[in-house]
């Protein structure tokens, strides 16, 4: 195949950077990380002097993946206390090679920086190669211990597209987004061209939920309410999972304000409570433990799908629903893994 294969990995894009004058992790948004992820910058000592890394920041114990919520709770100190690092302790996965022995290497085909990437970084499940298919592994290879804070990120092995489609359901157990392709012959390029690299997702999870809350949006919205948040059945009580503010068209959005309108039993500000009557379709990419809502679960990246006119209120979702969703999320670390390396 002229591609290779790799998961996509929940966690937050960032670069390392180790140079004679000294190391640095960078954000996506070019803010400087050190504070926030000593444990990487220590583990960067170990790399050759001119060295930059392309990769990705996970939170995990050496037993398992945590959420990328837990990640991004990590990710909001500007300084990381011993507390919080034995709590979410943070690893960094590789996997480009933008600068080798102070030589700018990104115009070369990937699988020159491929090659060129396993002699600067290490693999964490070099004692197993078999379990090198993915984060579920960490909990059974030996290697992957509390010291391994940087490692590059596994190749699956696919044959061919359809062996790569099966392999692709497994991500979400894995606790990954799903696969990346990318073009063995392509080089390394700014931004977020398409052509030579893809993000081939898992679909996302759906449940029908209720429309609890409303509020007027912006700009051309700024008259309508647009911005939802929506909830699940606990008993006879509807708790929130979600605000959701994209996935319906002009027609149905204005016909939907007059219903707000219409059924709205009280206020606190901006904001309408209104009598259960709608039920939309929610679409998101993953469940987690959440202290924001009143339910206790937070679902990631919601958008609404449709809106179930065909559905009454009380046949909405419950939140037994979503607590059998997040176990299967959390369930993913016990899980051994599968070779495709």
């Amino acid at each position: 195949m002229d591609w290779q294969a790799e998961w996509k990995w929940d966690g937050m894009r960032a670069q390392v950077v180790r140079r004679s004058a000294g190391i640095s992790i960078w954000s996506r948004g070019e803010e400087r990380m050190n504070d926030a992820f000593p444990e990487i910058v220590e583990a960067a000592e170990h790399l050759p002097d001119g060295t930059v890394l392309d990769g990705e920041l996970l939170a995990a114990h050496p037993n398992n993946l945590l959420p990328f919520s837990m990640l991004s709770r990590r990710a909001s100190r500007k300084r990381a206390g011993k507390k919080i690092r034995t709590e979410i302790p943070a690893v960094f996965v590789a996997y480009d090679l933008l600068e080798a022995r102070g030589k700018d290497i990104r115009s070369e085909p990937l699988s020159f920086r491929r090659r060129e990437l396993l002699t600067v970084v290490p693999s964490a499940f070099q004692r197993q190669p078999a379990l090198s298919g993915g984060p579920a592994t960490l909990h059974h290879n030996p290697a992957a211990s509390s010291d391994i804070r940087m490692f590059h990120s596994p190749l699956i092995d696919g044959h061919s597209w359809d062996d790569l489609a099966l392999t692709r359901q497994q991500a979400r157990r894995r606790g990954v987004e799903g696969l990346m392709l990318k073009r063995i012959a392509s080089s390394y390029a700014h931004g977020r061209p398409r052509g030579d690299w893809w993000k081939w997702k898992v679909e996302p999870l759906e449940i029908d939920a209720v429309l609890h809350y409303a509020q007027a949006g912006h700009g051309r919205r700024a008259g309508l309410h647009t911005d939802y948040t929506l909830g699940v059945w606990d008993g006879d009580q509807l708790v929130t999972v979600a605000k959701a503010y994209s996935g319906l068209s002009d027609k149905e959005l204005i016909e939907i304000d007059k219903i707000i309108r219409s059924t709205t039993i009280e206020r606190h500000g901006p904001v309408r409570v209104v009598r259960p009557t709608l039920v939309f379709q929610l679409a998101f990419e993953n469940v987690s433990r959440s202290t924001r809502h009143k339910s206790g679960i937070a679902v990631r990246f919601p958008r609404i799908a449709r809106w179930r006119r065909d559905k009454l209120p009380h046949e909405a979702a419950t939140l037994s629903d979503l607590k059998v969703l997040l176990a299967q999320a959390t369930g993913q670390q016990q899980l051994s893994g599968e070779q495709t390396e």
